[in-house]
């Protein structure tokens, strides 16, 4: 995609679609008379989340117009700025558009434009990978956008929507062709001469003594396999830590989902996915910073060698663990990779996982479940997340829900009953990080969408890489 300059004089400019994104209040830059025509037509009344696409005016050198409404002068919002930079995203990738021109107004600053092109990378989307003689909808051919300003802002949020779009991809993908070892192999696609990358398998885990993570695979014939990425790009700076969940499928295990929906634990491995598309977006961006990412890879089946409830597996932090529910398998293996990361010394670490249905209960699928040992780093992020118009919500973690973890033949218990259990779940990872700034994202709800439109969403990859970009600064 390439960002340009719209010029100053547009009645005679020369594109396949002229935007203009007007208030409920305010009369078109140009082409006035004709504007007040498609007004008093009731086509167009310049509310908040307004779209028209109508030919263009005699006279005009443009192909058509794309008329999107802010509402009230004095109400505009980031919320509605973003469903606008949505609004004209969707309709600039339209078949046949090759070149869009925003005709400027002062509303739209350097946010908008970054939403813009975030939205407009999120619309170019399509899954293609796995159809065979299925006819397909014509691939996008938006190639060039004119902004009358912020044209940096544009691109960043460009390059979060192609990670986002990484993270989709990867999460759309089956489980038959997603498997731990593929996604782990994936962390050599992304090429920075300060990033360095290995892939643990299952004989050097089991030096390491990661036993709750091997428990999760062993009942599959997908080895189960660890990716590390360590990117130095930060100077002598101790490095931010991310932790993503890849359970590439999840039956559940022996204690084995309800059929309805299964194929959807295809998107189990969104936190992984998620961990792998921000560093693709922060290695396009040249961040200036240290981070280690670590992804857990495992497939969780059942078979007559898998995990049962009951047994006893002992972590890589030396903790023993009663795996009470083999379903709840996602914890069993961050925190064999929390331990792991801890090795570099992080200045702070976030995890993200598909870890709990309770999530998705208490939020829905608005915001993502924020939790962590630390006000300041939580602020951090919910402020990132409000930024980024990538929702999400601190619930709370303490010793009364800890409790529940207790175990009468191990360390802890896997799960802490029905009640609060995406904070349980939550608090079962807090006992692996000790002092250390943490947060954990449970994406529950988020990461994907079910239904007609089903498919990965690419959340929170903007949440994660504005914060990361605001570390940078």
């Amino acid at each position: 995609m390439q960002f340009d300059l719209a010029p100053l004089s547009l009645t005679d400019h020369a594109t396949d679609l002229m935007v203009m994104v007007l208030h409920k209040d305010e009369g078109a830059p140009f082409a006035t008379e004709w504007f007040d025509r498609v007004v008093a037509s009731g086509d167009f009344a310049g509310k908040a989340g307004d779209a028209l696409t109508i030919n263009a005016p005699a006279g005009m050198a443009a192909a058509r117009c794309l008329l999107v409404g802010l509402g009230e002068t004095d109400k505009v919002s980031a919320k509605t700025l973003d469903k606008a930079a949505k609004a004209i995203a969707e309709a600039a990738v339209k078949k046949g558009i090759q070149t869009a021109t925003l005709a400027p107004q002062g509303a739209l600053d350097k946010a908008f434009s970054r939403q813009l092109g975030l939205h407009l990378a999120l619309a170019q989307y399509q899954y293609t990978e796995t159809f065979g003689t299925k006819e397909l909808p014509p691939a996008s051919t938006l190639a060039r956008v004119e902004l009358s300003g912020e044209l940096d802002a544009a691109q960043h949020g460009y390059t979060i929507g192609q990670g986002a779009n990484f993270t989709r991809e990867l999460g759309n993908l089956p489980g038959n062709t997603c498997t731990p070892t593929y996604l782990a192999g994936q962390v050599h696609t992304l090429k920075h001469d300060k990033l360095s990358v290995e892939v643990l398998d299952e004989a050097a885990m089991e030096t390491l003594g990661m036993g709750s993570l091997l428990s999760v695979g062993r009942g599959s014939v997908e080895p189960s396999q660890l990716a590390v990425m360590r990117f130095n790009n930060g100077g002598d700076e101790a490095p931010i830590a991310l932790v993503g969940k890849g359970i590439t499928f999840d039956t559940g295990g022996i204690s084995i989902k309800p059929g309805a929906a299964m194929d959807e634990m295809k998107y189990d491995m969104c936190g992984a996915a998620t961990v792998l598309g921000a560093m693709k977006a922060v290695i396009e961006l040249d961040l200036p910073l240290n981070i280690v990412a670590v992804i857990a890879c495992a497939e969780n089946m059942p078979a007559g060698n898998a995990t049962k409830p009951g047994d006893i597996v002992t972590s890589m932090s030396g903790q023993t663990i009663e795996v009470l529910n083999t379903d709840a398998e996602g914890r069993l293996v961050l925190c064999d990779a929390l331990t792991y990361v801890k090795q570099d010394n992080p200045a702070c670490i976030v995890d993200m996982a598909t870890l709990t249905g309770a999530c998705i209960i208490a939020l829905g699928h608005h915001n993502t479940g924020l939790l962590s040992n630390n006000d300041a780093l939580a602020d951090e992020l919910l402020a990132s997340a409000a930024d980024a118009m990538d929702g999400a919500w601190r619930l709370p973690i303490s010793d009364d829900y800890d409790k529940q973890l207790d175990s009468n033949f191990a360390d802890m218990a896997n799960i802490g009953g029905r009640d609060a259990g995406t904070i349980t779940a939550a608090c079962f990872l807090s006992r692996f990080v000790g002092d250390t700034p943490w947060a954990h994202l449970d994406i529950a709800g988020t990461a994907w969408v079910s239904g007609k439109n089903k498919g990965a969403s690419g959340r929170p990859v903007p949440m994660l890489v504005n914060w990361l970009q605001s570390r940078a600064q």
